[in-house]
This record gives structure tokens, C-alpha cells and sequence, in this order.
């Protein structure tokens, strides 16, 4: 331990995840450390299968005029690593992200692999005043840089609607569902859980006005890594958010949670709401959640 913290993923990361104790809490969150998705319950397709052609460039980094890879799903990154041509205000319709990967033959410095590099940014875990634990920088991060994943799980929808309907409301819910439209019918479900087993993201908080968004990023798989970006400069110790409700403009703000009423009687529902805590000027007054998954 140094004066930063403890390196909570106990070198599963190239770089170490710093923990910050708080001297009133002792107890440290329980849960298996995991850098990327692992298969869970209902999964049928295990994440870490590499299921994506590659690209055939020898080159030290790809080029869109003659990199396979680019040429299919489009140049996503600059050519220092950072996101291009993404709308923030308007993340619900960007456009998918397709990285190199595993069978590909350019070298691993390629610009087109970011997300499956790992964390590179020194991050740290800590208490934060009305929010409990959450992550804020200690370094500088500008707009457009890969900071870190939302890893864990990888289930199906019913265990995601059996863990949230087994869920008490004073425990957090780590669910995020993911659904990307292709088309009118054409829609991919994806959720991720990393209450048991996860990453740093598990500790990022919700903000109605974030630094960060998130983005489905391929790499060797179909199944995606939810890539957490920024969507500004960064300062130096400031706290790291993103929008749970993904930012979607037809997402209600404040919608409700259910949890049970009696554990014995999964019929009997009530309905309550998570107050949100952001501070900001726009706080919709409650956290989002996906109530689709109940019903």
C-alpha cells in the first residue's frame, strides 16, 4: 500500500487500481476482480470466444484504404487512440465500434486496438461524500479517451430479471442493459452485471450531467465490452460518472424501481424510487433503471 491506496485488482490490470480505505468503513466490497467479461448465467456465447474475422495488414497500424477491418465498420479512434465522430448529446445513435483483433495481423501498437489494450490511466477507488464508494482521476483525461469498462457477468435477460426481482432496495444494482437497434426490428440485448464479479467500473456513479459515456465496442467477439469515454477534458481529482440510462433522449428520467414487498410473494410488488445525489443542475431527482427487465 502507498499513499494512494491498495491496488484493488491485485495486478490483474497493467496498471494498478488504487483503493483509498475509509477510515470509517473498514470492510472492503466483496467481489471477484475481472478486467474483462466472463460468461454467466444464461449466456450462451462465451465473451473471451474470438468470433470476428480479421484483417490481413502488416503493417505497424491499420489504414482505412487498405485494413479489411476498417474498410467493413469504419475508422472509430485518431491516430493517437481517442474516439472520433461520436455525437455525446446524442450517444443513443452512434455507430458501432469494431476494433482489430486477436486474428488480425497488424502489430498490437495498431490505432485501431484501444479497448482491449486495458486500463492506462491511474484511477482511484474512494468514498465519496453522500454517494458512497465511487472513482475520480489522478491524472488529467481529455476528451475522447478510453478510461476504463463496465465488466463483469455477462447473463441473459431472465437472470437479470430473477437477480433484480431477489433484490432488496437498499442494495445497489449493478445491472446495465444494453440494446443496440440495427433497423426497425432488428434489436441486440446485452446485459452485464458485476455485483460478484467485475472491474473498476463497478464503483463509477450515476450523474445527470457525466464526464463519461458509454459506447459497445467488438473486439473478438460479437459480444460487446461497454467502453467508458470521456466526453470532456478531464481535470486532475475529478470524480468519474456516466449516465446509467445510457443517454438515450426517449429515456424517461426518474423511472421507477420495484423491489419486493414480501420476499415469500414475488406477485406483491412495491414501488419505490433511488434518489439521485448528483448535484447537478439538471438532476432528474431519482437514479434511472430499466423497469422493462420486470416485466
Amino acid at each position: 500500500m502507498n499513499g494512494t491506496g491498495i491496488d484493488l485488482s491485485n495486478g490483474r490490470e497493467d496498471i494498478a487500481v488504487y483503493f483509498k480505505p475509509n477510515p470509517t468503513e473498514q470492510t472492503f466490497p466483496l467481489f471477484q476482480y475481472s478486467p474483462v467479461n466472463i460468461q454467466g448465467p444464461g449466456c450462451l456465447v462465451d465473451p473471451s470466444e474470438i468470433t470476428l474475422t480479421g484483417c490481413s495488414c502488416l503493417s505497424y497500424t491499420c489504414i482505412s484504404e487498405s485494413c479489411g477491418c476498417l474498410q467493413t465498420h469504419g475508422q472509430s479512434y485518431s491516430s493517437n487512440g481517442t474516439l472520433v465522430n461520436i455525437n455525446v448529446s446524442d450517444i443513443g445513435h452512434s455507430t458501432p465500434v469494431f476494433e482489430c483483433n486477436a486474428l488480425c495481423s497488424c502489430s498490437d501498437n495498431c490505432s485501431n486496438r484501444v479497448v482491449q489494450r486495458g486500463l492506462r490511466l491511474s484511477l482511484q477507488v474512494c468514498m465519496m461524500s453522500n454517494r458512497g464508494w465511487g472513482v475520480r482521476t489522478l491524472q488529467p483525461i481529455p476528451c475522447g479517451t478510453f478510461v476504463c469498462e463496465y465488466a463483469g457477468e455477462v447473463i441473459s435477460f431472465e437472470e437479470a430479471r430473477r437477480r433484480q426481482i431477489a433484490q432488496r432496495f437498499e442494495e445497489n444494482n449493478y445491472i446495465i442493459a444494453v440494446r443496440e437497434h440495427a433497423g426497425t426490428d432488428s434489436v441486440t440485448e446485452t446485459f452485464v452485471d458485476p455485483a460478484m464479479v467485475g472491474n473498476i467500473g463497478r464503483f463509477l456513479n450515476h450523474s445527470c450531467l457525466p464526464n463519461l459515456f458509454m459506447v459497445p465496442v467488438r473486439v473478438h467477439s460479437l459480444v460487446p465490452r461497454l467502453a467508458l469515454f470521456a466526453a470532456r477534458d478531464i481535470d486532475i481529482q475529478e470524480e468519474l460518472t456516466f449516465d446509467y440510462s445510457g443517454g438515450y433522449k426517449n429515456q424517461k428520467p426518474g423511472q421507477l424501481h420495484f423491489t419486493q414487498s414480501d420476499a415469500a410473494n414475488q406477485a406483491s410488488r412495491t414501488v419505490q424510487r433511488k434518489a439521485c445525489h448528483c448535484g447537478a443542475n439538471n438532476c432528474a431527482k431519482f437514479l434511472p433503471s430499466d423497469v422493462s427487465i420486470l416485466n
